[in-house]
């Protein structure tokens, strides 16, 4: 698979998303969300993901226009929080979020997380925002399987994109393909870990095979099992290195170790129980 930091992924509605992109969960607001934003553009990412309870939307948008970079050059995502969830108050939401960030529009706009009760309400506000012109694409964040086939069943439009933890210490191939058979895209958030297992044993040794970090393993990891991936990070140096995987492939022999490695490894929250 030949990749750069241009190549992008085709949607189920034709809407093109850069596979790899940064993430600013828990970057303050303020100063250090604008200079990591400004530090991936520089780089050449072009695919900036943020959410309302990160509380730093202001900063993204701010970084993206001092960039000079015409708007539709880069994509935007944002969330819909639990407590924004239901039909008239994912509207309001929504255009909150687009205030904060300064824009007329967003490329993705994702339902955070599957809350029991809403998220169908949820749902059909986000298909009217498709509709009217607020997104581009629409899609849906720590979604399981059944998750999905409940909304399936009722939606007029198929997400666009499912935003999963993945790494390869959280590998669930069967999500994976239920995603792919329904022709939604999986976006991998916390490829990293959250840095918990970036000095594993097993990781560091493919990382000195390549001559690689063992962060641009895991990315590059994602990447070849055909995910959009989200790395975060604050810092210039590593922003640059988390887009430096596109000159090197992992083997079937490090993709079949690293897949391995699963141990049902959730940094943050743990869908699976969510009825």
């Amino acid at each position: 698979m030949e990749l750069n930091l241009q190549s992008t992924v085709m949607l189920n509605n034709g809407v093109e998303i850069p596979r790899l992109g940064l993430g600013v969960y828990l970057a303050a607001r303020g100063e250090e969300t604008r200079q990591a934003v400004r530090s991936a553009l520089v780089a050449g990412y072009r695919h900036i993901d943020t959410a309302r309870v990160y509380a730093n939307e202001r900063d993204v948008g701010a970084a993206v226009r001092e960039s000079g970079l015409p708007r539709e050059d880069v994509f935007i995502t944002t969330k819909l929080w639990n407590s924004d969830q239901g039909y008239d108050s994912a509207l309001k939401a929504c255009e909150r979020s687009l205030k904060e960030l300064g824009l007329e529009y967003v490329d993705l706009y994702l339902i955070h997380w599957p809350v029991p009760g809403r998220r169908l309400d949820s749902w059909r506000a986000l298909e009217t925002l498709l509709r009217d012109g607020r997104c581009r694409a629409i899609g849906v964040s720590n979604f399981m399987e059944h998750h999905l086939d409940e909304l399936l069943a009722r939606a007029q439009v198929v997400p666009a994109v499912n935003q999963v933890e993945q790494h390869p210490f959280l590998y669930q191939p069967s999500l994976l393909r239920h995603c792919a058979d329904k022709g939604i895209a999986v976006e991998a958030y916390s490829p990293l870990t959250k840095g918990l297992r970036l000095t594993d044993p097993r990781v560091v040794e493919v990382a000195r095979r390549h001559g690689r970090s063992a962060a641009q393993v895991l990315i590059r990891w994602c990447l070849q099992h055909d995910m959009i991936v989200i790395p975060k990070s604050t810092h210039a140096a590593r922003i640059r290195e988390n887009a430096t995987v596109h000159d090197f492939a992992l083997s079937p022999e490090d993709m079949r170790q690293l897949d391995g490695l699963n141990e049902d490894l959730y940094t943050g929250w743990d869908p699976r129980e969510v009825p």
